[in-house]
């Protein structure tokens, strides 16, 4: 499993060094705006259909303030607009990283 080795706000970036020897860089707006939360993202009923979620897509400005580690699997991003609701898994900031 990949998992980061270290962590570090670099900027309007987060810096991330994986313990596979990368690197990914994640712009900090880009991130509040791809938060799997279900405030941001909603959440699916059993027909499939969205329910909720901001429809929100400027995140200009707003700037990570801090994180934590989630068990072994995932990070969660506090940000300046007060939003810290969603767990970024590390396949997940990859994948937005490769994106």
């Amino acid at each position: 499993m990949i998992a980061p080795e270290k962590i570090q706000a670099v900027g309007t970036e987060i810096a991330i060094r994986w313990k596979d020897g990368t690197e990914s860089y994640h712009p900090m707006e880009l991130l509040r705006a791809n938060s799997p939360s279900a405030e941001t993202k909603g959440e699916t009923d059993l027909l499939g259909r969205r329910i909720g979620g901001s429809e929100q897509t400027d995140f200009s400005g707003v700037s990570v303030t801090g994180w934590d580690i989630i068990g072994g699997y995932a990070i969660q991003f506090t940000f300046s607009d007060g939003h810290n609701t969603g767990l970024f898994s590390f396949e997940l900031l990859k994948e937005l990283c490769q994106g």
